[in-house]
Protein backbone atom coordinates (compact mmCIF):
# COMPACT_ATOMS: atom_id res chain seq x y z
CA UNK A 1 0.00 0.00 0.00
CA UNK A 2 1.14 3.63 -0.39
CA UNK A 3 2.59 5.27 2.54
CA UNK A 4 -0.07 7.30 4.57
CA UNK A 5 1.86 9.48 6.41
CA UNK A 6 3.11 12.79 4.29
CA UNK A 7 5.69 13.31 7.18
CA UNK A 8 7.50 9.87 5.67
CA UNK A 9 7.83 11.29 2.39
CA UNK A 10 10.62 12.32 0.49
CA UNK A 11 12.65 12.10 -2.93
CA UNK A 12 13.97 9.20 -3.85
CA UNK A 13 18.06 9.08 -4.93
CA UNK A 14 18.18 5.53 -5.33
CA UNK A 15 16.60 4.50 -9.44
CA UNK A 16 16.29 0.85 -7.82
CA UNK A 17 14.79 1.99 -4.87
CA UNK A 18 12.03 3.74 -7.18
CA UNK A 19 11.30 1.05 -9.05
CA UNK A 20 10.25 -1.25 -6.15
CA UNK A 21 8.20 1.73 -4.49
CA UNK A 22 5.98 1.62 -8.02
CA UNK A 23 5.91 -2.15 -7.84
CA UNK A 24 5.08 -2.13 -4.20
CA UNK A 25 3.18 0.97 -3.61
CA UNK A 26 1.93 2.22 -6.76
CA UNK A 27 1.28 -0.28 -8.96
CA UNK A 28 0.17 -2.40 -6.71
CA UNK A 29 -3.61 -2.96 -7.78
CA UNK A 30 -3.59 -1.47 -11.65
CA UNK A 31 -0.47 -3.69 -13.28
CA UNK A 32 -0.71 -2.72 -16.71
CA UNK A 33 1.93 -1.58 -18.89
CA UNK A 34 2.11 2.26 -20.59
CA UNK A 35 2.10 1.49 -24.30
CA UNK A 36 0.75 -1.72 -24.91
CA UNK A 37 -2.13 -1.97 -21.71
CA UNK A 38 -0.20 -5.45 -21.38
CA UNK A 39 -0.97 -7.47 -17.75
CA UNK A 40 2.11 -8.56 -15.27
CA UNK A 41 2.72 -9.76 -11.72
CA UNK A 42 4.14 -8.95 -8.85
CA UNK A 43 6.87 -10.92 -9.90
CA UNK A 44 7.46 -9.15 -13.08
CA UNK A 45 6.22 -11.75 -15.52
CA UNK A 46 4.24 -9.60 -18.61
CA UNK A 47 1.28 -11.60 -20.06
CA UNK A 48 1.52 -9.99 -23.77
CA UNK A 49 -1.17 -8.77 -25.24
CA UNK A 50 -3.54 -11.32 -27.87
CA UNK A 51 -1.47 -10.21 -31.57
CA UNK A 52 1.68 -8.61 -29.85
CA UNK A 53 4.31 -9.23 -31.97
CA UNK A 54 8.31 -8.45 -32.07
CA UNK A 55 11.32 -9.93 -33.71
CA UNK A 56 14.00 -8.06 -31.27
CA UNK A 57 14.19 -8.64 -27.34
CA UNK A 58 11.97 -11.82 -27.23
CA UNK A 59 13.16 -12.51 -23.74
CA UNK A 60 13.07 -9.00 -22.67
CA UNK A 61 9.71 -9.24 -23.62
CA UNK A 62 8.61 -12.01 -20.95
CA UNK A 63 9.36 -8.81 -18.43
CA UNK A 64 7.91 -5.59 -16.90
CA UNK A 65 10.48 -2.54 -16.65
CA UNK A 66 10.77 1.08 -15.32
CA UNK A 67 10.50 3.49 -18.81
CA UNK A 68 11.77 7.03 -18.43
CA UNK A 69 9.25 8.82 -20.59
CA UNK A 70 11.42 11.49 -20.73
CA UNK A 71 14.88 10.08 -21.72
CA UNK A 72 17.90 9.61 -19.05
CA UNK A 73 19.77 10.67 -21.57
CA UNK A 74 17.78 13.92 -22.35
CA UNK A 75 18.12 15.45 -19.09
CA UNK A 76 21.56 13.95 -18.32
CA UNK A 77 23.66 15.04 -20.81
CA UNK A 78 23.23 18.38 -18.90
CA UNK A 79 25.19 17.40 -16.47
CA UNK A 80 29.33 17.72 -17.13
CA UNK A 81 29.63 13.79 -14.95
CA UNK A 82 27.43 12.34 -18.00
CA UNK A 83 29.35 14.56 -20.86
CA UNK A 84 32.81 14.86 -19.70
CA UNK A 85 33.31 12.22 -16.58
CA UNK A 86 35.13 13.28 -13.41
CA UNK A 87 37.76 12.59 -11.39
CA UNK A 88 35.92 9.96 -9.39
CA UNK A 89 34.84 8.39 -12.20
CA UNK A 90 37.22 5.89 -12.17
CA UNK A 91 36.79 1.66 -12.64
CA UNK A 92 38.98 -0.63 -10.37
CA UNK A 93 40.94 -1.47 -12.75
CA UNK A 94 41.65 2.53 -13.77
CA UNK A 95 39.94 3.04 -16.39
CA UNK A 96 37.22 6.26 -16.53
CA UNK A 97 33.80 6.32 -17.40
CA UNK A 98 31.34 8.81 -18.05
CA UNK A 99 27.76 9.05 -19.08
CA UNK A 100 24.48 7.67 -16.81
CA UNK A 101 26.58 5.80 -14.44
CA UNK A 102 29.29 8.68 -13.41
CA UNK A 103 26.25 11.13 -13.05
CA UNK A 104 24.69 8.57 -10.95
CA UNK A 105 27.63 8.11 -8.75
CA UNK A 106 28.86 11.74 -7.99
CA UNK A 107 25.73 13.78 -8.42
CA UNK A 108 22.74 13.77 -6.41
CA UNK A 109 20.64 16.50 -8.45
CA UNK A 110 20.70 13.49 -11.37
CA UNK A 111 19.79 10.90 -8.90
CA UNK A 112 16.59 13.16 -8.14
CA UNK A 113 15.96 13.35 -11.78
CA UNK A 114 16.95 9.83 -12.30
CA UNK A 115 13.98 8.42 -9.61
CA UNK A 116 11.56 10.22 -10.00
CA UNK A 117 8.49 8.50 -9.73
CA UNK A 118 6.60 10.58 -11.88
CA UNK A 119 8.84 10.51 -15.06
CA UNK A 120 8.49 6.42 -14.77
CA UNK A 121 6.23 3.81 -16.05
CA UNK A 122 6.11 0.42 -16.56
CA UNK A 123 6.53 -1.05 -19.89
CA UNK A 124 7.35 -4.46 -22.18
CA UNK A 125 10.59 -4.45 -21.57
CA UNK A 126 11.11 -4.91 -25.13
CA UNK A 127 9.66 -1.87 -26.59
CA UNK A 128 11.26 -0.29 -23.65
CA UNK A 129 14.83 -1.36 -25.48
CA UNK A 130 13.49 -0.25 -28.65
CA UNK A 131 12.04 2.84 -27.84
CA UNK A 132 15.57 3.64 -26.74
CA UNK A 133 16.13 6.84 -25.84
CA UNK A 134 13.91 8.32 -28.99
CA UNK A 135 11.73 11.32 -28.58
CA UNK A 136 8.02 11.41 -29.64
CA UNK A 137 6.20 12.49 -32.68
CA UNK A 138 3.78 11.31 -35.04
CA UNK A 139 5.10 8.66 -37.33
CA UNK A 140 2.34 9.15 -40.55
CA UNK A 141 2.51 5.68 -43.03
CA UNK A 142 4.53 3.84 -40.51
CA UNK A 143 3.00 0.75 -39.12
CA UNK A 144 3.53 -0.51 -35.67
CA UNK A 145 6.36 -2.27 -34.82
CA UNK A 146 4.71 -4.72 -32.26
CA UNK A 147 1.59 -6.27 -34.09
CA UNK A 148 -1.29 -5.45 -31.59
CA UNK A 149 0.39 -2.58 -30.03
CA UNK A 150 0.50 0.55 -32.07
CA UNK A 151 3.67 1.38 -30.81
CA UNK A 152 5.46 2.83 -33.61
CA UNK A 153 9.07 3.39 -33.67
CA UNK A 154 11.13 5.08 -37.13
CA UNK A 155 14.39 6.64 -37.84
CA UNK A 156 15.08 7.31 -34.03
CA UNK A 157 11.76 8.46 -33.55
CA UNK A 158 8.53 6.95 -31.49
CA UNK A 159 5.04 7.46 -31.71
CA UNK A 160 2.75 5.81 -28.93
CA UNK A 161 -0.39 4.57 -29.05
CA UNK A 162 -3.27 7.23 -28.40
CA UNK A 163 -4.05 5.42 -25.06
CA UNK A 164 -0.42 6.75 -23.83
CA UNK A 165 -0.50 10.26 -25.01
CA UNK A 166 -2.33 11.98 -22.66
CA UNK A 167 -0.17 10.83 -19.93
CA UNK A 168 3.26 11.28 -22.22
CA UNK A 169 2.38 14.80 -22.84
CA UNK A 170 1.59 15.52 -18.83
CA UNK A 171 4.80 13.76 -17.90
CA UNK A 172 6.84 16.05 -20.39
CA UNK A 173 5.12 19.04 -19.05
CA UNK A 174 5.64 18.17 -15.45
CA UNK A 175 9.42 17.37 -16.12
CA UNK A 176 10.14 20.41 -17.34
CA UNK A 177 8.33 22.41 -14.92
CA UNK A 178 10.19 20.76 -12.04
CA UNK A 179 13.54 21.30 -13.38
CA UNK A 180 14.80 23.92 -14.57
CA UNK A 181 18.28 22.43 -15.87
CA UNK A 182 15.41 20.00 -18.61
CA UNK A 183 14.13 21.95 -21.14
CA UNK A 184 11.87 20.55 -24.31
CA UNK A 185 12.78 21.72 -28.11
CA UNK A 186 10.03 24.06 -29.40
CA UNK A 187 8.52 21.05 -31.42
CA UNK A 188 8.19 19.06 -28.60
CA UNK A 189 6.70 21.55 -26.25
CA UNK A 190 3.84 21.65 -29.00
CA UNK A 191 2.96 18.20 -29.66
CA UNK A 192 3.09 17.97 -25.80
CA UNK A 193 0.26 20.52 -25.63
CA UNK A 194 -1.94 19.44 -27.72
CA UNK A 195 -1.79 15.86 -26.78
CA UNK A 196 -2.36 16.99 -23.49
CA UNK A 197 -5.54 18.77 -24.38
CA UNK A 198 -6.87 15.78 -26.91
CA UNK A 199 -6.31 13.35 -24.41
CA UNK A 200 -7.14 14.31 -20.82
CA UNK A 201 -6.46 12.64 -17.33
CA UNK A 202 -8.92 9.40 -16.30
CA UNK A 203 -9.44 8.29 -13.00
CA UNK A 204 -6.35 6.40 -12.83
CA UNK A 205 -3.82 9.00 -13.71
CA UNK A 206 -5.31 11.04 -10.63
CA UNK A 207 -4.76 7.97 -8.31
CA UNK A 208 -1.34 7.45 -9.68
CA UNK A 209 -0.25 10.75 -9.01
CA UNK A 210 -1.57 10.89 -5.05
CA UNK A 211 0.15 7.56 -4.48
CA UNK A 212 3.28 8.84 -6.04
CA UNK A 213 2.69 12.48 -3.98
CA UNK A 214 2.95 10.49 -0.98
CA UNK A 215 5.98 8.45 -1.64
CA UNK A 216 7.98 11.44 -2.98
CA UNK A 217 6.83 14.53 -0.91
CA UNK A 218 6.14 16.90 -4.47
CA UNK A 219 3.22 17.70 -5.85
CA UNK A 220 2.87 17.30 -9.21
CA UNK A 221 1.35 20.76 -10.14
CA UNK A 222 0.23 19.59 -13.40
CA UNK A 223 -1.31 17.08 -12.72
CA UNK A 224 -3.45 19.23 -9.88
CA UNK A 225 -4.23 21.52 -11.70
CA UNK A 226 -6.02 18.70 -14.68
CA UNK A 227 -7.91 15.85 -11.63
Amino acid sequence: MALSSASAAAPIESFSKAKKSLMKSVYFDNRVTLYCSAVFDSKKNITLPIGYQSSKYKKRAKRVEWEHVVPAENFGRTFSEWRDGHPNCVTKKGKTFKGRNCASKINKEYRFMQSDLYNLYPAIGAVNALRSNYNFTMLAGEKSDFGSCKMKISKRKAEPPKSARGRIARTYIYMEKTYPRYTMSKSQRMLMTVWDQQYPVNLWECVRGKRIEKIQGNVNAVLAARC
